[in-house]
This record gives C-alpha cells, structure tokens and sequence, in this order.
C-alpha cells in the first residue's frame, strides 16, 4: 500500500472568545489531539455530513412516485422566467 503525505498549505484564521478556546483546548486534550487537529478533524466531518445531505434522500414509496412524476412532468410556463433568460443581460454588454 502506498501512502501519499500530502503538506498542509494552506491557513484558516478565526477569533474566538478565551472562553470558548478553553472549551476546545479541553476538548481537544480528552481525544489526545492539537488544537489545530481537533478543529480541523471535526470541521471536516461537519462538512462532509452538511454535503452529504445533499446528495442522498430516502422516500416512502408514494413520495417517490410523486417525486418521479414531478421529474417526468413537462416543465411549467412561467413568462417572467422566459423573459429572463431570453433578453440581454447588463452583462452580455453593448
């Protein structure tokens, strides 16, 4: 097995409350970790749960059928909508 160590480049910089630092500080010291990996290890799986959100959903087997007539259905008229997307933007320019 090949392990690729990879640099840690980059910085994230907060302020924090000397309270709240000493909340993490404690935190941090309980799972045997810096501070910086202890933000970092739980920022991260934050994160991965908050996207993972997005990408998987359950439904009832009536909500999924309404959910696929919903996708199969042809797409609604909205005038304002059309009228958006078809005149010039201030950024297509002169």
């Amino acid at each position: 097995m090949v392990v690729v160590k990879q640099t840690r480049a980059e910085r994230i910089n907060i302020r924090i409350t000397a309270e709240r630092k000493m909340l993490i500080a404690r935190a941090a010291e309980r799972e045997h970790k810096n501070i910086s990996d202890f933000v970092l290890d739980n920022a991260l799986s934050a994160a991965e749960a908050i996207l993972a959100d997005d990408a998987n959903f359950s439904l009832n087997k009536k909500r999924w059928q309404q959910f696929l007539a919903a996708l199969d259905a042809p797409p609604r008229r909205i005038p304002a909508l059309r009228k958006l997307l078809t005149e010039r933007s201030v950024f297509d320019g002169k």
